[in-house]
């Protein structure tokens, strides 16, 4: 994340800038680090985040509302679908290597946001501005040679994961976080600790924070899972818990 002062600088002014001229505005892809900041600001006029999916992790700053503009306008965000043009000869690809090669493109990271791994095929979202660029200069990734088209995301990524239910000791942010990603509680403290943990774009400090249904929780290096509460309580006094862990 850039200088967390002038971040602020940045999105207050790209926010004065909506408001002064009554038209939308919208930043780059923000991190979830940045969201957070964005999210503590008292910023002059409405904004709303947007990132593709309901799930995305790092999003648009969209500055501007209806009734301060006179009007309603999509964020900037495009969908690319890069498909391996013969499944049959093309290697394992993941989120690494798509990124990799992108960024050999020269491109900036704040002009593309989450990509999503369907089948061996990976769907970008991106800004309009590079979106042209991507489709005419990527060819390849790792060893495998891809075709970058336009596309709406599969329904299985708009679709939310499936109910998955874990026992913990506690709706506590740590215990959910350690029987997710088969930590321990101690190295679900250090992640929070470390500054690794969002939750729903806020960062949070206390390990003991309490987890709502319907909050998504972010960790840096191992994915997001959405809390859906508690199913039942066992015999010995846990929580059998619901969540949908995103890949």
């Amino acid at each position: 994340m850039e200088n967390e002062a002038l971040l602020k600088n940045r999105l207050n002014e790209l926010a004065r800038r909506a408001e002064g001229r009554g038209q939308w505005v919208f930043s780059e892809f923000l991190t979830p680090a940045e969201q957070d900041v964005l999210l503590r600001l008292r910023v002059p006029c409405p904004f709303t985040l947007f990132g593709g999916l309901e799930s995305s992790e790092r999003r648009v700053a969209c500055f501007g509302s209806e009734e301060l503009c006179g009007y309603v306008e999509a964020p900037p965000v495009v969908c690319l679908k890069l498909e391996p043009v013969s499944q049959k000869f093309a290697d394992v690809l993941t989120h690494r290597d798509f990124l990799g090669s992108l960024m050999a493109l020269g491109i900036r990271r704040e002009v593309l946001g989450d990509i999503e791994i369907s089948d061996n095929v990976g769907y970008l979202f991106c800004l309009e501005s590079i979106a042209g660029f991507i489709c005419e200069s990527l060819t390849s990734v790792r060893r495998t040679t891809v075709s970058v088209s336009r596309s709406e995301p599969p329904e299985k990524l708009s679709a939310p994961p499936p109910l998955s239910e874990l026992v913990v000791a506690s709706e506590r942010l740590d215990a959910a976080v350690a029987a997710v990603y088969r930590l321990s509680r101690a190295q679900a403290q250090e992640l929070i600790a470390k500054e690794q943990v969002f939750l729903s774009g806020r960062l949070v400090s206390s390990p003991s924070a309490s987890l709502e249904p319907g909050t998504m929780v972010s960790v840096r290096h191992y994915g997001r899972f959405l809390y859906e509460g508690i199913a039942r309580e066992t015999k010995k006094g846990r929580l059998r818990v619901m969540v949908r862990v995103y890949k």
